[in-house]
């Protein structure tokens, strides 16, 4: 029984503006319109033997994440499961957590497939003929990790000293982890052809896991079972309580356990794989014209030479450049050198001690009812356009700062204002006075779209009093 594992978190700060901590880089789409985490779900439903994917996520991603799976007919025909974090950590405890999920409902046999979600990988055949020899060796108490042929002296990655082949099995014993090395050492590695990439992708079985954990890291192991024996008891998704998922270590799976446990191997991968950890990384995806450029948009490009332009919805002129990244995502434009990319995480750091939204929200902004786009956001008003999906219900709210007005422009809205309910047609406005109760509600089986004009003193997210919220926000 092989169960895929989704590890999609991370904010993803060296792909801002693209990537930011409302809508990171897992939703972020690539040239041919698909989407890390639906790419990395296509990849475990060709594996995914027990039909089951296991997905753990920050809790405010579940319902992004939901909809892209909605988007795979074949996910459907799998129980989908999800692990809620209600706030960043590292890897060993999210492994850890969903090994205690999977060995609770499936037994300790049952193998965990460990799936980052912002890794591309083309060879679907490949790919999983390297899970079925990772499997095998799972199936015999191996910790298995799966290591990337070195095409270049990266400096970037962390490494896997191979060791002697593992007889029949199609993997090899791991002699060390090492750490990002130097330019000098890089080279070595690669002349040497024993050290390989490490892919922090694993396989192996619940208790295998467990075992070790408790062997190497008991500390990890006991906060990790404390928190899961303290999450709500609701079946799905399971939601960890927040005080205990923070007292575990923030310590990654390498650190806590790989690096210390006595049965490892490596399976050499067969496939194509790349990180998309960087705008360089995205720079060398598709194909470049007669002078290495890469265009994703309207890009006027004149005696450039190297560069990677992402237009969004404006065009984008580039005169007399090399090795350039331009991203234009409608509210911030990045210029970096493609050299100089794993740079871009700085730029958040500043917005962040600026305290500016666009470290943390697009625009268009994500929510379990549908979204919201910012059309203006000045002192004495803000303008939002709001697609509500069929189903969606906006919370039963109050504002104490600012009052609004709603105009449908498309579909039928069952809108509660006060005491008071009433549809609007498209065409059709209501007004909300400031401390008003007030819910909107989507019964058909279309979108609605409408605007939202607020008026006030002040409009930020926490001027929201939500009294009921079908979605569980506080």
């Amino acid at each position: 029984m092989l169960i895929p594992v989704i590890l999609s978190g991370g904010a993803g700060t060296r792909l801002w503006p693209v990537s930011r901590q409302g809508y990171p880089k897992p939703f972020m789409r690539l040239g041919d319109g698909h989407s890390l985490l639906g790419l990395t779900l296509r990849r475990a439903l060709a594996v995914a033997d027990a039909g089951e994917v296991l997905t753990v996520t920050g809790a405010e991603y579940h319902f992004l994440s939901r909809d892209e799976y909605a988007r795979d007919p074949a996910a459907a025909k799998v129980n989908q499961r999800f692990l809620l974090e209600p706030a960043g950590r590292n890897t060993a405890p999210a492994i850890v957590l969903a090994a205690l999920d999977i060995a609770v409902r499936h037994g300790e046999a049952a193998q965990l497939l460990v799936l980052p979600a912002d890794h591309l990988i083309a060879d679907i055949d490949g790919f999983a003929a390297d899970v079925a020899a990772a499997s095998a060796l799972a199936a015999d108490g191996y910790l298995v990790t799966f290591g990337i042929r070195p095409t270049h002296p990266e400096t970037g990655f962390g490494y896997i000293h191979a060791g002697a082949p593992i007889e029949g099995r199609g993997g090899r014993a791991i002699e060390a982890f090492v750490e990002k090395p130097d330019r000098a050492t890089a080279e070595g590695y690669l002349a040497s052809g024993h050290y390989f990439w490490n892919a922090g992708m694993f396989c192996f079985s619940a208790g295998a896991l467990l075992a070790a954990a408790a062997e190497s890291c008991p500390n990890v192991l006991g906060a990790a079972r404390a928190c899961f024996e303290g999450s709500e008891s609701m079946p799905e998704p399971l939601r960890f309580d927040r005080e205990l998922f923070l007292a575990q270590p923030d310590i990654s799976i390498d650190y806590a356990v790989m690096e210390k446990a006595g049965k490892r191997a490596v399976v050499p991968a067969r496939f194509d794989w790349s990180d998309i950890g960087s705008w360089k990384a995205v720079s060398e995806l598709g194909e470049a014209d007669a002078r290495g450029n890469r265009v994703r948009g309207q890009a006027i490009l004149v005696e450039a030479e190297n560069c990677y332009v992402d237009a969004g919805e404006r065009i984008v002129a580039a005169v007399g450049v090399q090795d350039l990244v331009i991203v234009d995502s409608g509210d911030a434009i990045l210029v970096t050198d493609r050299e100089q990319s794993q740079s871009v995480r700085a730029v958040v750091d500043q917005l962040k001690r600026e305290k500016h939204t666009a470290a943390q929200h697009h625009l268009t902004v994500h929510r379990p009812w549908g979204s919201y786009t910012v059309l203006e956001d000045a002192e004495d008003c803000k303008v939002k356009r709001l697609t509500v999906k069929p189903g969606g219900i906006l919370s039963l709210q109050k504002h104490a700062r600012r009052s609004e007005h709603w105009t449908v422009v498309h579909g039928t809205a069952k809108v509660r204002v006060g005491d008071e309910e009433i549809l609007l047609q498209r065409n059709q406005s209501t007004y909300i006075p400031a401390g008003t109760v007030h819910r909107l509600e989507n019964h058909t089986e279309k979108d609605i779209h409408l605007i939202e004009v607020q008026c006030g003193d002040y409009f930020g997210e926490d001027d929201i009093v939500r009294l009921e919220d079908v979605y569980g926000r506080k």
